[in-house]
């Protein structure tokens, strides 16, 4: 698979590590940066991998901040990108199995090393489920029309009540 990563500044170290853990399971990643001590903002960082991933440039991206928060809500502008934040590999696995995520982001200053590296392992090795699942990763792609009306959203899946 091709991978993109991306970081800004709090979240350098960790990037690496988990650029080098993806690259050990056999994917090719093209890691973005920023080298240690450059500054780079999260929005900005968040955007480029939420861009190239929903473009289909690449297939999954990585991204890390100081919480993984921040990164992870400026890729989720990006109509097409569907970024989690995880601080351990089981919400890694199921966000890729049931809600088909394609951005894995982590923080730094919550995540240790060891426990990145299970999470890349969980999110590059797990495919989307399909199935139930299916549904609503459909209706998840449509409401990046944000022209979408809650009752559009009400009439794709027989759960939608609310």
């Amino acid at each position: 698979m091709r991978i993109v990563a991306h970081s800004d500044h709090a979240g350098v170290a960790l990037r690496l590590e988990m650029v080098e853990q993806a690259r050990e399971l056999g994917h090719e990643v093209d890691d973005l940066g920023p080298a240690v001590g450059e500054k780079v903002d999260y929005p900005y960082a968040g955007a480029v991998v939420g861009h190239k991933v929903s473009a289909g440039e690449y297939d999954l991206g990585i991204l890390v901040c100081g919480t993984g928060v921040g990164i992870s809500m400026a890729a989720n502008k990006i109509p097409g990108a569907r970024a989690v934040v995880c601080s351990e590999p089981y919400t890694a696995r199921l966000s890729r199995q049931h809600n088909a995520s394609n951005i894995v982001a982590v923080g730094e200053r919550v995540v240790g090393p060891g426990e990145a590296r299970m999470i890349v392992e969980a999110f590059l090795t797990t495919e989307p489920a399909g199935g139930r699942h299916a549904q609503r990763v459909e209706m998840l792609k449509a409401l990046d029309n944000q022209n979408l009306a809650l009752e559009d959203l009400r009439r794709m899946g027989p759960a939608c009540t609310g």
